[in-house]
């Protein structure tokens, strides 16, 4: 029978199940767009804490670090309380819709990559501090430098960073509600389609899933390679 699904899954893929290509780009938007706005917060807040010195910046790096390992029901459970109706933002109306899914996984990404790119920068800044202080650059000029030249290794972090967020599934599963057409994604999918028997398109969410994070982390590999090239 197991063999018989896999068949079906592959079918399916080869196919272009709709269905299935659905989920499937419902789960991309949501974790792209998702990466990007943790990006945009995530890198200048982990510059900023690198370059600036201020009372309570070792409880800023120390939370950080322990926001990286948040657990993803936690989350789901802050931003659930965040958007309900009881909730500050609950006339909003975005719980159980795809952008309560997004919000769920910045909260999930942004710490990694603010605590990864504060970490990377504080290794420039010690590479190239005599260098800005001889031409006499501001905090705030330095900013930017760092992160451009650090642009390889905090693309690894980026990989990173989606990496979590499309293999998330207990956070997006509370604030989405898991909506067939609106709110299913690949890692909700499988879990309902196997309670469900439904093997063949679990399975087959399952291999696209799977294939992604090969080459996410293929993608990080080559990365990292190309920055060992690069710095010798």
């Amino acid at each position: 029978m197991e063999n018989n699904a896999f068949y079906v899954a592959l079918s399916l893929l080869f196919s272009l199940d709709a269905a299935l290509f659905q989920i499937v780009m419902l789960s991309l938007q949501v974790s792209l767009l998702a990466v990007l706005i943790a990006a945009v917060l995530g890198f200048p807040l982990g510059a900023a804490v690198a370059l600036w010195r201020f009372p309570g910046r070792g409880g800023v790096i120390v939370m950080l670090n322990a926001l990286m390992g948040l657990p993803p029901v936690v989350a789901g459970l802050m931003v659930y309380l965040l958007l309900s109706r009881a909730g500050p933002l609950g006339e909003l109306g975005f719980l159980f819709t795809p952008g309560a899914m997004v919000i769920a996984q910045v909260v999930l990404v942004l710490p990694i990559l603010a605590a990864l790119s504060r970490q990377k920068v504080e290794e420039m800044l010690g590479e190239y501090r005599e260098q800005f202080v001889s031409l006499g650059m501001s905090r705030a000029r330095m900013m930017p430098t760092l992160l451009w030249d650090a642009r390889f290794a905090l693309l690894t972090v980026l990989l990173a960073g989606f990496g979590r967020a499309s293999a998330e599934v207990g956070a997006v599963m509370m604030v989405g509600g898991n909506i067939d057409g609106v709110t299913r994604v690949m890692t909700t999918a499988i879990v309902l389609e196997t309670g469900k028997g439904n093997l063949p398109l679990a399975l087959g969410l399952g291999i696209v899933l799977l294939t992604l994070v090969i080459l996410i982390n293929a993608g990080a590999y080559m990365v990292g390679e190309l920055t060992r090239r690069r710095t010798g």
